[in-house]
């Protein structure tokens, strides 16, 4: 090379530099940086499968995906960016799968950061690269599984990895790859497409029970003569949207507590919170016994999503929907699920619509975002994925 500044930044990096007397340099890249060994993440357990995850080192996370993908066309495209940090980015796709169209856009913006570094390396990327502001979907997909990442490469997505992150960024990508997880496709296709439902029923409940049970509580004309059970008996003198919202973002505080409170003291924390708070605030008459049982069996539908931007997203779509339904009554709830729907069809990271295959909607894809089809049975690569040879078998 003959980039002075090229070589500098090369040496900050820790790279051995060889200056010849021609004026000319070479590179050894003899770096042993400290790091963790890969292990299974936490946050995307399987009951059966590899439990290697990708670490903080650049250098791993490339082998644990090459590991894999054993063949010429997997590409890892060495980018740096920022000023003083120089983060190093991998653009990982595959040749001939990925979209020439995608790549080009990430390549722009890759080089259109001016900025002095990535402090928060994966999410400050995104937020660059996809112009993110204040939307609250996730535009890009998380994922700490090395298998997870190869499926998607093969596919067509694009994978961007970045030094001293654990997370590889998967783009592009629409609501449903959220919803899914690899638990599915280690399991047979009957108990894959089984589980899929639960956890696809699970999200639409996490986000529409709270609001709906209020609905019918305070309105028990909607309700059928055998469900008049639902609702309480005495409201208490707390009003029931207030304790509907205090207990919800209650949960919500006790699951930041419970991240920093030290391992050991935890469980005695969650212990202390469900039983001893919860039991005190329904006798003080705080709390009704049904809010509680609802904002809680809302909270565990919710846990069951597989991204956890997601489900941090379904909590703030849910009391959006809760307030509009306490202020308006059912056109509010209605109101609520309307501007939703129409918030998320518009949306189009990297020209990809969110709901699709919903909207607009494909039925063949949309049959295979329900049910988990056997591996035996190829499909052709995702319509989104814009991929230049849609065959996998070619």
């Amino acid at each position: 090379m003959d980039e002075r500044d090229t070589l500098l930044t090369s040496i900050l990096s820790g790279l051995v530099g060889f200056i010849l007397p021609n004026g000319y340099a070479f590179l050894a890249d003899l770096r042993s940086s400290p790091g963790r060994n890969p292990e299974e993440p936490d946050t995307e357990k399987v009951i059966r499968g590899s439990r290697d995850g990708f670490t903080e080192n650049i250098i791993v996370n490339t082998a644990l995906v090459r590991r894999r993908l054993k063949t010429e066309d997997l590409r890892f495209e060495m980018h740096s960016t920022t000023v003083n940090g120089k983060t190093d980015v991998a653009i990982t796709y595959m040749k001939g799968a990925a979209s020439e169209e995608h790549l080009s856009l990430i390549r722009k913006r890759l080089d259109e950061i001016k900025h002095d570094g990535l402090t928060m390396t994966d999410k400050s990327l995104e937020e660059f690269l996809f112009k993110q502001r204040f939307h609250p979907m996730p535009f890009v997909r998380f994922t700490e599984r090395p298998d997870i990442t190869a499926a998607y490469l093969l596919e067509g997505h694009i994978a961007v990895i970045v030094d001293t992150s654990p997370s590889v960024i998967l783009v592009p990508i629409t609501l449903f790859d959220h919803l899914q997880h690899a638990e599915e496709y280690r399991q047979s296709p009957f108990t894959g497409t089984f589980v899929r439902w639960i956890r696809l029923f699970g999200a639409l409940i996490s986000m529409v029970l709270l609001p709906f049970w209020y609905l019918v509580a305070t309105h028990q004309q909607y309700l059928p003569v055998m469900l008049n059970y639902i609702g309480p008996n005495d409201p208490g003198s707390v009003p029931l949207i207030v304790q509907l919202l205090m207990a919800d973002i209650g949960i919500e505080v006790l699951r930041m507590a419970a991240i920093h409170t030290p391992n050991p003291m935890s469980t005695a924390m969650g212990l202390v919170a469900a039983i001893v708070i919860g039991q005190v605030a329904i006798d003080v008459g705080l709390f009704t016994g049904e809010v509680i049982l609802y904002v809680a069996v809302s909270a565990i539908f919710t846990f069951a999503i597989p991204s956890f931007e997601l489900s941090l997203t379904t909590k703030v779509f849910r009391v959006f929907i809760l307030v509009l339904t306490g202020i308006l009554g059912a056109p509010g709830f209605f109101l609520g699920i309307v501007l939703l729907v129409y918030y998320l069809a518009s949306l189009k990271p990297m020209g990809v619509p969110y709901l699709w295959p919903l909207l607009p909607f494909f039925p063949a894809a949309m049959r295979r975002v329900i049910i988990r089809y056997p591996m035996t049975l190829d499909a052709p690569r995702p319509f989104i994925t814009d991929s230049p040879n849609r065959d996998r078998l070619s």
